[in-house]
C-alpha cells in the first residue's frame, strides 16, 4: 500500500527521471532524427528522406484506424513522385512539441504538387531505434 513517503518519493524518482539530462538528451537526438528528416523533405532528397525512415514505416490520417501507406517501399514512392512535381516544396515549422518518444510539429507547407496554396498540418512522428515509425497527420477541419 502507498503512504504519503511512498508517493513523494516516486513523484521525485519521476521528475527525476522525467527532467534528467538523460531524458532531455533522448528528446533531443528523437527531435534530431525529425528534423533531419524535415530538412530532406525540404531539399526534395529522396535518400536523405528515407535515412530516417523505418521500414515498418506506417502513415495515418488522424482518427483512421487503417494506415495510409505502409512500408518504406511505399512511402519511398509516394515521396519521390511528390518530390518530383513540386520543385518549389516547403515546409515551415510553425511549431513543435518533443514529449516522449513523439515530436508534434504544426507545419505550414507550400509549393505541394507545384501549387501556390498554404497547406497547414500537424504531424505526429513516433521514433524508435532513431527510425520514424510512424507518423500521424491531422488536416484542417478535422473533428
Amino acid at each position: 500500500m502507498f503512504n504519503s513517503n511512498n508517493l513523494q518519493g516516486i513523484a521525485i524518482a519521476a521528475s527525476f527521471i522525467l527532467f534528467s539530462p538523460w531524458a532531455l538528451a533522448m528528446e533531443s537526438n528523437i527531435e534530431s532524427v525529425v528534423q533531419s528528416n524535415l530538412d530532406a523533405y525540404n531539399q526534395r532528397d529522396i535518400d536523405g528522406f528515407m535515412a530516417s525512415i523505418s521500414g515498418e514505416i506506417e502513415l495515418y490520417g488522424y482518427g483512421n484506424p487503417e494506415p495510409s501507406l505502409a512500408g518504406a517501399a511505399a512511402v519511398r514512392d509516394f515521396y519521390l513522385q511528390l518530390f518530383e512535381n513540386s520543385p518549389g516544396l516547403k515546409s515551415t515549422i510553425l511549431s513543435r512539441i518533443v514529449i516522449g518518444n513523439k515530436v508534434i510539429d504544426h507545419e505550414s507547407i507550400t509549393g505541394r504538387n507545384g501549387s501556390d496554396e498554404l497547406v497547414e498540418l500537424v504531424l505526429i512522428y513516433e521514433v524508435e531505434n532513431q527510425q520514424i515509425v510512424r507518423i500521424t497527420v491531422i488536416r484542417p477541419g478535422h473533428n
